[in-house]
């Protein structure tokens, strides 16, 4: 079933811009991760510092992204954005907790898939945009 398409509102035209520079800094925080960690696990034991003051940044931003896109969906933009966002949120939540207690056989696996998401998100999100009409 093919949806009417329309001309969006500024508030919908806001969202999409909010929401694709919270995804784009998103993913640069998520990339400076693998970074700070590689540091790390290279001897330079000052990087897990940076990596944990990463954590809580790439968590800010992706709850920040997340309520972002909820404004967008309201505003007759793409729901997929909302849905990966959400599922991005709950993914970087438990890497979070699995980092603070040492569980590194899922935060590496894990931490690659997120990277891998966020990156495929931002690719997606820069496309061009077809609006929902109203109901």
């Amino acid at each position: 079933m093919n949806a009417t398409v329309t001309t969006p509102s500024r508030l919908a035209i806001g969202a999409l811009r909010v929401s694709r520079t919270l995804v784009s800094a998103h993913t640069v925080a998520i990339i400076g991760q693998a970074v700070f960690a590689g540091g790390y696990l290279s001897g330079d034991y000052d990087m897990l510092w940076l990596h944990r003051w990463g954590a809580d940044t790439v968590s800010y931003l992706s709850y920040a992204q997340l309520l972002a896109t909820l404004v967008l969906w309201l505003a007759r933009g793409p729901r997929w954005l909302f849905w990966v966002s959400l599922l991005i949120a709950a993914g970087e939540t438990g890497q979070y907790f699995a980092g603070m207690y040492g569980a590194l056989d899922l935060h590496i696996p894990l931490g690659v898939a997120l990277v891998t998401a966020m990156a495929l998100t931002t690719i997606a999100v820069w496309r061009p945009v077809q609006w929902r009409a109203a109901r």
